[in-house]
């Protein structure tokens, strides 16, 4: 800062000007109990899909980055699974996850829905939170669109007395709503003064740094849980064999060909997952390819197998096998 002012000998407040303030870069990470509108908030910011999105907790299993390149910042998203009391092999392994991300980002910004009464969930993850000493912690009451301003104000005094009572204090309490678009743009200006200053870490125009094959699977995983997530909400695990341009097309009209396995744990979900006379199946692929062409920004064939891999997500070596 001493050599900003030894340059502009003017009053303090011309170093707040845009093109003098130092360019800051780092990581934030949204925390919350599962479906709390931490993946939502995630593209909201970064104006593209991501992180996948899903009515059922337990969906985001990769850490996901989303990355929002403004010309004073760069803010890299780091999106955990939800912290749970484990009752699987997987559950514990995410739960590592999240506390070693925890404590290397900048800073956490800890989603609660508007429309919920906070819950054991809540205290839950506020409770770990209080114990990262140093991370800045920001509360962001998610889903505002579907309150009014009363039931708005009582969560927000709510989630100030949660953080009191913990013994910590909200580096900001900020109400957003992904859906409207209502202060996402808020949420970066607050967000970004917590980092720390640096150039950017991400060249520009990269989204996330998720390998493209992990983004794909996703997103088929995402497709493929649509219509089944009450009989199968754990069950799926997609894996991406091979992504490859096709040999023999013209240079303005390449098609990339995609083949990837849908893994259940058991013989009896493959009905479920296929549908009568394929059409599940079909469905899936052809909502998953739209999603998958936008991302890639090339046309792409699908190729989908449904396979059995007995009790994945209880067996270590299977663990491994599909990316966990």
């Amino acid at each position: 800062m001493g050599r900003m002012s030894a340059r502009i000998p003017s009053s303090p407040e011309t170093s707040a000007e845009p093109s003098e303030a130092p360019h800051r870069a780092g990581f934030a990470c949204f925390v919350g109990r599962p479906n709390a509108g931490k993946s939502t908030l995630t593209n909201a910011l970064v104006g593209q899909k991501v992180a996948i999105t899903s009515s059922r907790p337990q969906t985001t299993r990769h850490t996901v980055r989303g990355i929002v390149h403004r010309p004073d910042a760069q803010l890299i998203l780091v999106d955990t699974p939800g912290l749970h009391k484990p009752r699987t092999l997987l559950g514990e392994r995410l739960n590592d996850v999240v506390r070693t991300t925890w404590a290397e980002v900048d800073v956490i910004g800890f989603c609660v829905p508007a429309d919920q009464k906070l819950g054991p969930g809540d205290r839950f993850i506020a409770k770990e939170l209080a114990g990262i000493r140093k991370t800045p912690k920001v509360a962001l009451v998610t889903k505002t669109d579907l309150v009014d301003s009363r039931v708005l104000a009582e969560q927000l005094i709510a989630i100030d007395q949660l953080g009191q009572e913990l013994g910590f204090e909200w580096a900001e309490i900020i109400p957003v709503s992904a859906v409207s678009g209502d202060q996402v743009g808020l949420v970066a200006d607050l967000l970004v003064p917590l980092l720390p200053e640096s150039p950017p870490l991400y060249p520009e125009g990269d989204l996330t740094d998720e390998p493209e094959m992990v983004m794909v699977a996703e997103l088929i995983r995402e497709a493929a849980l649509e219509g089944v997530r009450d009989e199968l909400p754990h069950s799926i695990a997609v894996v991406v064999e091979e992504m490859l341009p096709r040999e023999d097309r013209p240079a303005d009209k390449p098609l990339l060909d995609i083949h990837a396995n849908v893994y259940i744990e058991r013989p009896s979900q493959k009905g479920i997952i296929i549908g009568p006379k394929g059409q599940r199946l079909k469905e899936v692929g052809t909502k998953s390819r739209k999603h998958i062409e936008a991302l890639l920004g090339t046309p792409v064939f699908l190729d989908l197998h449904v396979k059995v891999a007995k009790d994945w997500q209880r067996d270590p070596k299977q663990l491994r096998k599909l990316g966990f």
